[in-house]
């Protein structure tokens, strides 16, 4: 099968440290798998990460085909940027900003051309990708990042390949309707139009992976969704006309359900996933019942692209402590669903 491609992430944080931690203790499962960075990075990772006895060696490639030539135990690196020298651990550094970006560029070109199957990638800084300069300063987190990619590759505007960010694990699915923006700005954000494009989304995306339609409950704004208007009034003016057009369109979408409770009921089977109307009321639940086994996914993409479920923890870069298990998840998610038929 084509290969899986893991873009680095930022130098300065525990990315490249979770990749050979997680990968070094479960070594079969860096087969077919190729690591998009810098080797001189991933070498430092790999002396702090506590594995240099474990039998994992890294091996630089010239071409991603390559994979297919390593022995067993052997995790292939493609050098995909430019980093001048080894930024400090834990410091933000536009060098290393612009590198996390370069090879999340490559990691999407690379999946949209065919010669890879999936896109997983560790976790960046925003304020060194703000750092990195044009045109990377640009984008707010990877999901903007990987939109333009597509976009450009699609030939294409970004607004008409609309994208959401889902969080999973932990018996949780939530997609988001709006992502990385203040919480004033997703308020005012906030449409049946917008509302409805994310039910889309979250439907296309996870009937193909579920083999069946998905039981979508989509979220209220306000507390108890509103009570009839009494504590606003966006869930009747806003998002039941959204839920309502959606099961017009035969979408197995209902609500909008209370914020406080809908969470709870999608965990204990009620529903597949929850419609969240913004970041934080979506990923405090997702994050809450453990980063662990937490993964990002990113629906409405021509590629896969999977994620831990956490950021750099600059505090824990190159102490050799950071937990590799939600890498691991994310990795065990973009086989999984590249493995599908509808992939």
């Amino acid at each position: 099968m084509k290969p899986i491609v893991i873009s680095m992430g930022d130098a300065a944080g525990i990315g490249p440290e979770v990749i050979l931690k997680g990968l070094a203790a479960a070594p079969e499962e860096a087969a077919g798998c190729v690591v998009l960075g810098d080797l001189a990075a991933l070498r430092r990772a790999k002396a702090v990460a506590g594995v240099r006895d474990l039998p994992l060696a890294l091996a630089e490639l010239g071409a991603l085909e390559q994979v297919h030539r390593l022995p067993p135990r052997c995790l292939g690196v493609l050098q995909s940027c430019d980093l001048p020298e080894l930024p400090a651990w834990g410091q933000v550094s536009g060098q290393a900003g612009r590198a996390a970006a370069q090879c999340i560029a490559a990691g999407a070109q690379a999946v949209l051309a065919g010669q890879a199957r999936a896109l997983v990638t560790a976790p960046i800084h925003k304020e060194a990708l703000a750092a990195a300069g044009s045109p990377w300063a640009g984008f707010p987190g990877h999901t903007e990042l990987l939109q333009h990619e597509a976009a450009r590759f699609l030939a294409c505007s970004a607004e008409q390949l609309p994208v959401r960010m889902m969080l999973a694990g932990s018996g949780l699915r939530t997609v988001l309707v709006s992502i990385h923006v203040s919480l004033r700005q997703a308020l005012d954000s906030l449409s049946t139009e917008r509302v409805l494009q994310t039910v889309r989304i979250a439907h296309g995306a996870l009937e193909r992976w579920l083999g069946r339609a998905p039981r979508l409950a989509v979220a209220g704004l306000n507390p108890h969704a509103g009570e009839g208007g009494l504590f606003g009034r966006e869930e009747i003016d806003i998002i039941s006309p959204a839920v309502a057009q959606a099961r017009q369109a035969g979408i197995d979408a209902s609500g909008p359900h209370a914020p406080d409770t809908v969470f709870m009921r999608a965990r204990q089977g009620d529903f597949d996933a929850v419609i969240a109307m913004y970041h934080d009321q979506g990923l405090i639940p997702v994050k809450l019942l453990g980063l662990e086994q937490g993964v990002n996914v990113t629906l409405g993409l021509p590629l896969l692209r999977t994620s831990p479920d956490h950021g750099t923890a600059f505090d824990l870069a190159g102490t050799g402590r950071a937990d590799a298990s939600s890498f691991m998840a994310a990795l065990r998610l973009a086989r999984h669903l590249s493995a599908a038929p509808a992939h």
